[in-house]
């Protein structure tokens, strides 16, 4: 079946999935179902049938200590409500939580705040299709206010935290090793407990560090850092004049490649915002942010701005004002109020444009179970693979770059060779690569973007995995600005 038979049929049946619709009250947020707890320092994790798991966090205040949850929920899009899932094997909050290749998500560290003797080194695997937690490899370190990068290679990185050094989690042996370290820090104080950690298009990860104490700022350790996967190796980068600041900011990767980086406090609370551009391994200062604010949240939108949402406020408590970054104008602007002020909260963007938000502190003292949506002026849905049948499932429209036939049980793809998909969504002019699993397996991307010679159609060329399981309907599934696509399958020889 050759490519110029099949794509224009393949479009016109699947065109509306890529369609911009707009929101019914564009700009504002609306409140959504509660959570089946109150919580904060939880995580917030879209999966690939666009559901969001929320695990752990903090429940209440007791006296001096805090009750640590093992409990977590899904929040279904389609009906608005929380409903609860297994337990996870250990309580925890400050831990990471990573959507691997194959859908699972990888929970790693966490510690109740305050409490250092009681950080952990465990990690545990979500399982979407049975509901329930399993135990995984322990972390070569116990941490917590860590960052964890979902690497081209299918590991994950796990950088900062109370520890020392880096590591790598790799989900085919559910073990975790060490990797390079950190390539400044002072030997003679304590590691950061807490870093940014920002995936580039070209690989590379951009480390911001998260300061516990402004007496770091004398002990000549890096404000950046970025890690090469291919050397193994983590490097100093840039110098921010947001520098003093520096902690518990937010960092972005913009559609144009470089990272906006915004908020955080030192002794008050900055309203500066910087661009790093990877290509030079500089930062830059773009427009202030209309309140300063730290404890926010940061959510690229689709449309390539960026939403800061709440935060706190030295002097004033928690923060129900929201302001949109553009790009375009290097400026923010306000946007829409939250419901409630809150901070510690999480974002989450869904499916189909909109943004979650769930928990935190609100006010200051309390901690609240009130979710909410955040409805942008266009909403954006997630990308859709087209499939031969036209309606996104089953055989996918993917061919052979050699002889642009469809991959198909009886012509399976091979290790090693490139194949063509077809798709919506995509952003035009975007330098950020969308990540392809066949199999649960990480695939190489050749070329992302434009369909040549098909309007409103994109193209994804991907190299096949060596470890991939060969079998006649094998998954492939793409995921862009974090939000998975639907599922089509080809056969793997």
């Amino acid at each position: 079946m050759k490519t110029r038979f099949v794509l224009p049929l393949l479009f016109l049946s699947a065109a509306g999935h890529g369609a911009i619709a707009r929101a019914q009250s564009p700009g504002t947020f609306s409140l959504t179902g509660n959570m089946t707890t109150p919580r904060f320092g939880h995580t917030a994790t879209l999966l690939t049938n666009g559901k969001v798991l929320i695990a752990g966090g903090v429940r209440e205040f007791q006296g001096s200590s805090l009750v640590i949850l093992a409990s977590a929920e899904l929040y279904d899009p389609s009906t608005g409500a929380f409903t609860a899932t297994g337990n996870m094997t250990t309580p925890r909050t400050s831990h990471t939580a990573t959507l691997l290749p194959d859908g699972r998500v990888l929970i790693a560290g966490g510690v109740p705040f305050f409490v250092p003797d009681l950080i952990l080194a465990s990690a545990e695997l979500y399982d979407p299709s049975t509901g329930a937690f399993t135990a995984t490899g322990d972390m070569t370190t116990a941490r917590a206010w860590q960052a964890a990068t979902l690497l081209t290679s299918g590991k994950v990185l796990i950088a900062g935290g109370t520890a020392p050094v880096a590591e790598l989690y790799d989900p085919a042996t559910g073990t975790f090793s060490p990797t390079g370290k950190y390539s400044s820090w002072p030997a003679d104080f304590n590691s950061p407990q807490g870093a940014t950690s920002t995936l580039l298009q070209d690989g590379r990860v951009l480390i911001v560090w998260e300061y516990p104490a402004l007496g770091a700022l004398d002990q000549g350790g890096p404000a950046a850092e970025l890690y090469d996967p291919d050397s193994d190796t983590f490097t100093a980068t840039g110098t921010s004049a947001l520098w003093g600041y520096i902690v518990l900011p937010t960092a972005t990767l913009l559609m144009n490649g470089k990272v906006l980086v915004a908020g955080g406090a030192a002794e008050v609370v900055n309203t500066g915002a910087e661009l790093y551009d990877s290509s030079t391994g500089t930062f830059t200062a773009t427009a202030n942010m209309i309140t300063g604010r730290a404890f926010h949240t940061d959510t690229l939108l689709p449309d390539g701005r960026v939403l800061l949402a709440g935060g706190l406020l030295f002097g004033s408590g928690d923060l129900a004002n929201v302001e949109l970054y553009s790009p375009v104008t290097g400026a923010f602007a306000a946007t829409g109020n939250m419901t409630r002020a809150r901070s510690f909260h999480t974002a989450t963007l869904l499916n189909d444009g909109r943004v979650l938000i769930t928990g935190g502190f609100s006010p200051s003292t309390t901690i609240t179970s009130i979710a909410e949506i955040y409805h942008p002026v266009v909403l954006v849905p997630a990308p859709q693979l087209f499939s031969v049948s036209g309606d996104g499932q089953g055989q996918g429209a993917i061919l052979h770059g050699s002889t642009h036939q469809v991959v198909s049980p009886g012509n399976p793809a091979v290790a090693g060779e490139a194949l063509e998909i077809y798709l919506t969504g995509l952003t035009d002019g975007s330098v950020i690569p969308p990540q392809v699993a066949i199999g649960g397996r990480l695939a190489e991307i050749l070329y992302f973007g434009n369909a040549p010679g098909f309007t409103g159609l994109n193209q994804v060329n991907v190299r096949v995995p060596s470890n991939v399981t060969p079998g006649a309907g094998v998954p492939v599934r793409l995921t862009y600005i974090g939000r998975p696509s639907n599922a089509v399958t080809i056969g793997v020889q």
